[in-house]
């Protein structure tokens, strides 16, 4: 489809996935303007995000560079202190109260596509783009638009979107959900993007590398000692602060004779209850809060659904009970593992993501 005349705001993070985006917009009839946002990272000798191939400075400079090269105006965000309030300050605070955030689902709604629609409209655009792994319809029947499943089911990226509006869709372009990531790099290095398939995508929040994680914690939250015990209430050792876990953990629980799983917290008495049985580990109900569906429609009974309860797992079947407007239950037919609060709970239809809620 061909979008002559139309301009277009395209996020660029400085990565292969979005400069390959830039490159089929322009090719499809579009005139693309690339925009960067200028996130904060953690300024800390432990965190080595510094000298890091994703670190934000040679990101930047990487984006610059591709839209020189493919004629492209180019515009830089500053959206430290946003970034700041939104995410750092959601993410801490779920760690304080003991729950594992993800920042990434936030970040896209309250960040990401809030900044690019923020730029796009000051300066009159009325379509934003990313690099995403997925995609948009119209319903013809309903006229409402849905997100959609990218066509490489292992590069989807729906999982991170589903919190975003509808009203924002009709207005959002996923040039590569019909292509898969081996297809991608093939365009790179034909239209001479070559250098970006060597870049290895990270893997961490991009605020701080994984390895400073605990580094962060101690700084902004400190350490709160408890005891260690097992589902007979055994003392086994001690702990240094429930922030520093998450249900299903392994690493980190420094115990003898292991290995040792997280299997929940004692909040009250600050107390992490840990494991040998990864059985223990599995649960069928999973209470959702700040449900939000992309179509707002009324459940009045409940639906099959296949879900996931976290980006990297595959879909299960699950029945999804709206108890509220912003309160459901999946009641998932066989048990999932590692059911974790503060995480994500997304939800499908066929390839249609419905939305998602966090899991309490």
């Amino acid at each position: 489809m061909k979008q002559k005349d139309k301009k277009i705001v395209v996020g660029l993070s400085g990565g292969i996935d979005s400069a390959v985006a830039l490159l089929l917009l322009k090719k499809q009839g579009w005139q693309p303007v690339g925009i960067s946002l200028k996130l904060p990272i953690w300024k800390n000798k432990s965190n080595p995000f510094r000298e890091n191939t994703a670190s934000p400075k040679k990101s930047l400079a990487t984006a610059k560079k591709i839209c020189e090269k493919l004629n492209i105006p180019y515009h830089l965000v500053n959206s430290q202190k946003e970034f700041r309030k939104e995410v750092i300050g959601y993410f801490l605070k779920e760690l304080k109260k003991d729950r594992t955030p993800n920042p990434c689902m936030i970040c896209n709604p309250h960040l990401k596509f809030f900044q690019l629609f923020a730029w796009a409209k000051k300066h009159k655009i009325d379509y934003v783009a990313t690099g995403h792994y997925a995609r948009i319809r119209k319903n013809s029947k309903t006229g409402k638009y849905q997100l959609l499943r990218a066509k490489d089911k292992q590069q989807d990226q729906s999982y991170y979107l589903a919190l975003l509006p509808e009203k924002w869709l009709k207005n959002i372009v996923f040039p590569l959900g019909n292509y898969s990531k081996q297809e991608i790099y093939s365009l790179a290095q034909k239209e001479g993007l070559k250098f970006l398939s060597k870049e290895k995508p990270s893997q961490d929040f991009c605020f701080l590398a994984g390895k400073s994680f605990n580094s962060f914690l101690t700084q902004e939250i400190g350490q709160k000692p408890g005891l260690i015990k097992d589902e007979k209430g055994k003392v086994l050792g001690k702990h240094k602060g429930l922030h520093f876990y998450t249900i299903g953990q392994r690493k980190g629980i420094n115990l003898s004779g292991g290995p040792y799983f997280v299997k929940n917290f004692d909040i009250k008495n600050n107390i992490l209850v840990v494991t040998k049985d990864k059985k223990d580990l599995l649960k069928k109900t999973v209470l959702l809060s700040s449900v939000h569906l992309i179509i707002d429609i009324p459940l009045r009974k409940p639906i099959e659904v296949k879900a996931k309860i976290r980006y990297r797992q595959p879909l299960a079947k699950a029945t999804f009970h709206l108890l509220s407007r912003n309160k459901a239950k999946l009641v998932f037919v066989k048990p999932q593992r590692a059911v974790t609060a503060g995480q994500f709970a997304v939800i499908y239809q066929r390839n249609v993501c419905l939305g998602g809620g966090k899991i309490e």
